[in-house]
């Protein structure tokens, strides 16, 4: 089974979840913009320590190539390892207690894995993407890309699902997460923790780099929301 340009091995991963103020911490600031990472375990940082996960790169990358206006970005990482949109959908509505202001919404790996009809995770990520709209969240919709372990019909519906819901939303959209990291599995290995699935510290770093002008994005207009 593929989950992006990444083989999937093993069960499905245990639920973890970590709340992480990154930039800005305590109580919250009056010009402070909070996004949240809602994902699995490739935004909750599984198999690394806290410094080297996805929220914690992301946090660094944006103090050293800025926020619109400068503004101070509180990373709150609301990722569960093992998430699948259907966990999604359960916990959404706590999660938002957080108050965030932009979400970067990261799931469906798991349904891929599981192969879940690809109705059912569209159906979740409708879900999950109306909550935050109907609260006023700007989101960055990150998506993977299924190959044809379940053949090309199944490979279509899952593809279809992360443009369309995008487009239905009017969300930013990463199509795949892993965009960055090398197509070729032989060329992956620098890139990837010893299950051959997550990425390491450095395959982190080459997704973050590729994701963050997206985040940049995702914070403008954030801020224009709020005007």
């Amino acid at each position: 089974m593929t989950y992006g340009a990444a083989v999937l091995r093993g069960k499905a991963l245990l639920p973890a979840l970590l709340l992480m103020a990154l930039m800005s911490g305590g109580a919250r600031a009056a010009d402070e913009l909070r996004v949240m990472t809602f994902g699995d375990s490739l935004t909750a940082g599984y198999g690394l320590p806290r410094d080297e996960g996805f929220a914690a790169q992301l946090s660094v990358w944006l103090r050293e190539n800025g926020t619109p206006n400068g503004v101070p970005v509180r990373l709150i990482n609301a990722s569960v390892s093992g998430s699948t949109t259907a966990g999604g959908v359960r916990r959404i509505d706590w999660a938002l207690g957080d108050m965030p202001d932009a979400m970067i919404v990261e799931l469906g790996g798991n349904d891929l894995l599981r192969g879940v009809d690809p109705a059912e995770t569209r159906a979740n990520l409708n879900t999950i993407l109306s909550k935050a709209h109907e609260n006023d969240i700007e989101v960055l919709l990150v998506g993977l890309i299924a190959k044809d372990n379940y053949g090309p019909d199944y490979r279509a519906a899952f593809n279809a699902i992360y443009p369309e819901l995008a487009e239905k939303y009017g969300t930013l959209l990463m199509l795949d997460f892993f965009a960055a990291l090398p197509q070729a599995m032989e060329a992956q290995a620098p890139y990837v923790q010893a299950d051959g699935t997550h990425p390491n510290a450095k395959g982190v770093a080459l997704i973050v780099a590729d994701v963050g002008p997206k985040v940049q994005e995702l914070i403008a207009r954030s801020l224009e929301n709020a005007e």
